[in-house]
């Protein structure tokens, strides 16, 4: 009988790319589809046979530990680990140790998008009969020096890794997926800070390879991507709401028409308006004499009036008003954008740190 494996998730972090979204929100739990993402990744793992969950949280945990509660909502059971400053992934495997013992365990990145899940990835290590200490999750990337990178050999075991290199030797990049025997324990506690004063888990499996264990690498061919920016996250967006299912709980009026894959949350109204799938609009939502184009996900309780919103994802509580077109955009909670009435005419803006304005 195999042991079942645990799972370790890592949903701290600044996300420090994705402000200002991030600035009153954590980055995990911004969502595709109206879900947040944190949620895709422990399906997975629970579709994947994990129940044991230690999760690794940092200045925003009490809304990630809130969103996610006990875990029970996922069939897991979670343990809450706070990580006061980020130290390192090699770090959060040292802050872990009591909880993950000497099982095998899943490291899995927070903010990670695997459309096809990890369940494969999962049974082939558990599995596993060639002596495997450790399986990574690779992708092939065009920019590798954003990233993790690895090195393999013939036989596809990992040789060499290096983090975030200016010439990297191959496009392998770590996507944020790992499992480990319980040899990593001693890897975590052998190596020293980086330049940047963090543990990193790319110089702990080093150190397994150097010291003669086995590292073998898995190769992801279906959709991968790190959602720490904006355009990613439309791009993670638009993949989800390609396999949503046509779903009509709420209002719809005679004057209203919704043509292909879309989902109406309950409470939601749909009054003079065209809502193009595939989209999804939330719970208490309103959307009056718009359009809605496809690509486009609507949380709870907004406001959409006179306007026209394509290939975006407006979050919870937010109103647009007389906005001809508004694309490839996301807003963030209880946010206005309308068109102004007043006289003189002009461009009248209220922008927190780091956003970014197109106009046009």
């Amino acid at each position: 009988m195999v042991n079942p494996i645990k799972g370790l998730v890592l949903a701290g972090g600044t996300g420090t790319r994705l402000r200002p979204i991030t600035h009153t929100s954590a980055k995990q739990l911004v969502p595709l589809a109206n879900k947040p993402i944190l949620f895709y990744g422990l399906e997975s793992l629970a579709n994947a046979g994990v129940t044991e969950i230690a999760m690794i949280v940092g200045d925003t945990r009490e809304e990630v530990m809130a969103a996610v509660g006990d875990g029970s909502l996922f069939g897991l059971k979670v343990t809450y680990i706070h990580q006061e400053k980020p130290l390192g992934l090699a770090h959060c495997v040292l802050m872990a140790r009591d909880i993950l013992a000497d099982s095998d365990f899943i490291m899995y990145l927070g903010d990670n998008f695997i459309r096809d899940g990890v369940e494969s990835f999962v049974e082939s290590f558990s599995y596993r009969t060639d002596g495997t200490n450790a399986q990574i999750l690779l992708a092939r990337v065009p920019d590798p020096q954003r990233f993790g990178v690895a090195t393999l050999d013939n036989e596809g075991n990992v040789v060499y890794l290096v983090e975030k290199p200016k010439d990297p030797k191959s496009n392998l990049a770590l996507v944020g997926v790992y499992l480990f025997d319980s040899s990593i324990h001693e890897a975590v506690k052998s190596i020293v800070p980086s330049a940047r004063g963090e543990l990193e888990i790319t110089d702990a499996i080093q150190w397994l390879i150097n010291n003669g264990k086995k590292v073998k690498a898995h190769i992801v061919e279906g959709y991968w991507k790190d959602l720490g920016e904006p355009e990613a996250l439309l791009e993670g967006n638009r993949l989800v709401l390609e396999s949503i299912e046509r779903s009509i709980k709420g209002n719809v009026d005679e004057s209203s028409t919704l043509d292909g894959r879309v989902v109406l949350e309950a409470g939601a109204a749909v009054v003079r308006s065209i809502i193009r799938g595939p989209a999804v609009i939330g719970k208490d939502a309103v959307i009056t004499d718009s359009f809605i184009g496809p690509f486009t996900s609507v949380a709870a309780n907004c406001v959409i009036e006179s306007s026209e919103v394509e290939h975006s994802i407006i979050l919870n509580g937010s109103r647009i008003t007389n906005i001809h077109r508004l694309e490839g955009s996301i807003i963030g909670k209880s946010v206005v954008v309308a068109k102004t009435e007043r006289r003189p005419l002009a461009t009248r803006l209220v922008v927190g740190d780091h956003s970014r304005i197109d106009l046009v």
